[in-house]
């Protein structure tokens, strides 16, 4: 059963959010309408009050407590004075963002068996018109009334049994609401759907393992592109003028043993980049070819219109979880560079099309391999960030290695389909991790902010001249120790300008907006989301 749950209260601020004005996003910079806060995936804001002069002064503004148990990666969405948000496992709440106080509340009802890889959890909603889209673990895609929380409609995107969930925030473009799935750890088949805002009926499907006969079936053997993967579970970015949705996807299956699935595997581990209004493949470019490693593409893409080598071009910029930095062409998905921004010892570097050219003897083995970066990546899918005052590329960093093991690979639908399990965090050498700043021309790194724990948090750049990041996690193996401040850097140079410690694990994104006349920074931590102005 669905049930929504209203407060006394009514909403004084309820507006429509048009595609035209997600399409002007930054000119609305009180406002943080979608998942990257633009199409463009910059995750930046061009409000300024809050700057490197006055940012000492920060003070907790509001904060709101969530009834859950697991961890919150939700990126909260601003619209004319609401805030949405959803909580794990998969429900929405209706806030007050000048307060904290509650509109509504969504409570979906859960079957009692639902196969994840990591967590019940959930990365945020859509909004469009006066409508809020969820999608939930149980793979289905929900609209609610966006005054009430009313379910308007609700259908089901694919089988949970078989492992299927929808855990990252949708994407609105144009009239459609484009979804990914995650289950790349149960063996689905990995796609991308589009559907009608309005009736929630499919308009389109692009499946991330094409069937034989299909471009890039042959980059499989036999019947592995069944259960091949490829997930795309963290929201992409649209190019309106190309008419392009851009999108990462994730590993192929099983994870540690491709074995049983030789060749390239496309399209996992890829940035693919489809028409918009057909979901037709325009282009792609393969990161890893038969990835062993689990270095999915699920990072968001950084669209930005530059200068490359003296000409004017449209760019791509990717810090992915091998340990490069890419930058493509987005008209065309021409490799343009590649550079590590962390430690990595599994390539000698890439070919002139980008083609990684990889080291012997770094797959998985029955006995383990030492390799950079580990299981969790050089990077996550948690946020980057483009200043275009600095024209700097922002990234949280993780030095780590892992020792990847090769084991059995028999799927059962339902069951985890994923070739043994890397160990990792390893206590003799735990890694570290950093706030890095890149110059995208170049992928050479300007600065590093050095943190203590794994970071799982994404960062926000303003136009004060600020990033916002956090550390936020266990210091040791034992977990008897956490660190977890919210801090805000210097963009130029890297140095700190303020922090405070929020006592919680910090596994999500900040973002920045205006309420009730002043600028905030909203950080979710532990079960709480924090909101923060200037007194």
């Amino acid at each position: 059963m669905k049930r929504y749950i209203l407060a006394a209260a009514t909403m004084a601020a309820f507006g429509q959010v048009t595609y035209e004005r997600l399409l002007k996003a930054p000119q609305e910079p009180g406002q943080w309408m979608t998942y990257s806060g633009s199409y463009q995936g910059w995750r930046h804001s061009p409000l300024s009050e809050i700057n490197t002069s006055n940012v000492e002064k920060l003070k907790v503004a509001w904060v709101y407590q969530m009834p859950v148990t697991e961890r919150i990666e939700a990126t909260p969405l601003v619209a004319d004075g609401v805030m949405y948000v959803s909580e794990p496992p998969s429900n929405v709440v209706a806030l007050d963002a000048a307060t904290g106080r509650p509109y509504w509340r969504y409570r979906r009802s859960l079957p009692e068996k639902i196969n994840t890889c990591c967590g019940k959890v959930n990365r945020g909603v859509a909004v469009a018109g006066d409508r809020v889209f969820l999608g939930t673990v149980d793979a289905h895609l929900v609209a609610l009334n966006a005054k009430t929380g009313a379910v308007l409609w609700d259908v089901k995107v694919a089988d949970r049994m078989t492992g299927h969930s929808l855990t990252g925030a949708p994407l609105i473009v144009k009239d459609m609401v484009i979804t990914g799935v995650a289950g790349g750890e149960y063996g689905v088949r990995g796609f991308l759907d589009a559907y009608d805002q309005k009736t929630g009926q499919r308009k389109w499907r692009f499946w991330t393992i094409p069937e034989p006969g299909q471009p890039g079936s042959e980059t499989w053997s036999g019947d592995a592109w069944k259960q091949g993967g490829g997930p795309t579970w963290v929201t992409g970015s649209f190019d309106a003028e190309q008419n392009l949705i851009i999108w990462g996807t994730g590993n192929p299956s099983p994870d540690w043993n491709g074995d049983v699935r030789p060749g390239d595997n496309l399209y996992s581990d890829s940035a693919i980049a489809l028409d918009a209004d057909t979901g037709k493949l325009k282009w792609h470019f393969q990161f890893v070819p038969h990835d062993v490693h689990d270095w999915d593409a699920v990072q968001v893409p950084v669209l930005v219109d530059g200068e490359w080598q003296g000409r004017p071009r449209k760019l791509v910029y990717w810090a992915h979880r091998n340990g490069f930095f890419y930058v493509l062409d987005r008209t065309n998905g021409q490799f343009l560079l590649g550079k590590p921004f962390a430690t990595q010892t599994w390539a000698e570097g890439m070919d002139p099309k980008g083609r990684p050219i990889r080291k012997p003897n770094i797959d998985p083995s029955p006995e383990g391999v030492y390799v950079w970066p580990g299981v969790q990546g050089a990077t996550n899918w948690y946020s980057p960030s483009y200043n275009p005052k600095t024209q700097l590329f922002y990234v949280t960093a993780w030095e780590n290695k892992g020792l990847y093991r090769k084991g059995a690979a028999d799927y059962i639908p339902g069951n985890r389909y994923i070739g043994s399990v890397p160990e990792i965090d390893l206590a003799a050498e735990p890694g570290y991790g950093a706030i890095r700043a890149i110059q995208p021309k170049t992928g050479d790194r300007v600065w590093e902010y050095k943190v203590h724990t794994k970071p799982w948090s994404g960062v926000l750049t303003t136009a004060g001249n600020l990033l916002f990041g956090s550390t936020g996690g266990w210091i040791d193996r034992e977990k008897t120790q956490m660190e977890s401040y919210f801090f805000a850097l210097d963009a130029e140079n890297g140095r700190e300008k303020w922090r405070i410690n929020l006592g919680g694990t910090m596994a999500s994104n900040p973002i920045s907006f205006k309420a009730g006349g002043k600028q905030m920074i909203v950080m979710p931590s532990g079960g709480g989301i924090f909101a923060f102005s200037l007194p």
